[in-house]
């Protein structure tokens, strides 16, 4: 059930402060030591950041998508990874199990999830499958009471922080996604080892991490679903969460788009400030057009999410057209801004590095354009 105007509103007043007056200052010293501060972590937890989209009755906000994304967009005016401390428990971390948890499965884990008392971390993607999300090759094999689970997971996010994980893998011989199923397994687990995080072009402070299991004992109670159930929880999981990055791709884009006109408002160069030459207003109206479009594809999306439609197409839509928007705008802002824009100290070319991770994860532009055209052609057009 969506919030009353008033009470969203105040949220979104207090998300918009937040960024601007708490995590936009402190931008240049999360990209210096790679980490988000331990305090201004709290400070989510207080906000109720980590329960966006967790029901009251387990703790959370209960927003509805159309508010999660307004609140995404908010977010999305800072770096990305202060957003990244908390978004695997808004999305991908938590979604499995709200979507096929148990009544028990939810009573112990999304209150902890909910008020940040715990992280979550997604586990799919492997050494060597990625974009074939149905090839898993971790195994979960049942012997009585567990399921012996072991292969490795590459580039997790929150991985190193996590004290659970939503782990995909193959329970069945059927090749292909019917045979996965999903389990949550606690980091305290034996056999759970998550190794260094990997240094990354961008998005530093959001942490990438292998995960590895060997023979980890993992009650039969914490399979979520049936056996082979695992692939179909995890591309709901995605459908959602890609709307989630289309709507901070949409953020950053603001973001950027008002760096750069605050920028050629200021600078001059043949008698006048650059924001009155012709060639640099036309790649204003181009990022603001683009910026236009994809937050109004997020918001029709997120509607028709919210009315019980089939988003399937139209999420992976707004996340492939919002990424690569967000790209074309940063690089339009790094030109605008000229020399500065190549230098640390204005930012645009942080967030330029940042936001070049956003057509890779939770499904590549290549996967979203196959998505696109299979359920157009399912439709008939």
């Amino acid at each position: 059930m969506a919030l009353d105007t008033e009470t969203f509103d105040a949220l979104i007043g207090t998300v918009r402060r937040f960024v601007a007056e708490r995590l936009r200052p402190l931008e240049a010293q999360v990209e210096a030591d790679d980490a988000v501060p331990d305090a201004l972590i709290a400070e989510m937890r207080d906000l109720g950041l980590f329960g966006l989209s967790i029901g009251p009755e387990y703790g959370g906000l209960g927003l509805t998508m159309g508010e999660e994304a307004r609140v995404a967009i908010e977010l999305g005016r800072t770096t990305p990874a202060f957003r990244s401390a908390f978004g695997t428990n808004v999305g991908i971390g938590s979604q499995g199990l709200v979507i096929a948890g148990s009544p028990e499965q939810k009573a112990a884990w999304l209150p902890l999830i909910a008020s940040g008392a715990i992280i979550t971390s997604f586990a799919l993607t492997e050494p060597d499958v990625g974009s074939d999300s149905g090839s898993v090759a971790t195994r979960a094999v049942r012997d009585g009471d567990v399921y012996r689970l072991s292969g490795t997971k590459r580039y997790i996010t929150n991985a190193d922080r996590a004290d659970l994980f939503t782990v995909m893998a193959r329970t069945g011989e059927e090749k292909g996604g019917r045979g996965v199923s999903a389990f949550l397994v606690p980091r305290d687990l034996p056999g759970v080892t998550v190794g260094a995080p990997e240094k990354k072009m961008g998005q530093k402070g959001a942490r990438v991490a292998d995960v590895m299991f060997d023979d980890v004992p993992v009650p039969v109670a914490n399979r979520l679903g049936a056996e082979g159930d695992g692939f179909r929880i995890a591309m709901q999981v995605l459908d959602r969460g890609r709307l989630h990055i289309a709507a901070v791709c949409v953020g950053v884009a603001e973001r950027l788009i008002a760096d750069a006109v605050g920028y050629a408002a200021g600078r001059r160069q043949f008698g006048k400030p650059i924001a009155e030459h012709q060639l640099v207003q036309a790649m204003i109206a181009d990022s603001k057009t683009e910026a236009l479009a994809a937050r109004a594809l997020v918001l029709d999306t997120a509607a028709k999410k919210d009315a019980g439609d089939d988003v399937i197409l139209e999420s992976a839509a707004a996340k492939y057209y919002a990424s690569e928007m967000v790209g074309r705008v940063a690089d339009r802002a790094v030109q605008i801004l000229g020399g500065a824009g190549y230098i640390a100290d204005y930012g645009v070319e942080r967030l330029y590095r940042d936001v070049r991770l956003f057509r890779i994860y939770e499904g590549t532009s290549q996967i979203q354009q196959l998505i696109i055209a299979r359920e157009t052609l399912k439709r008939g057009g």
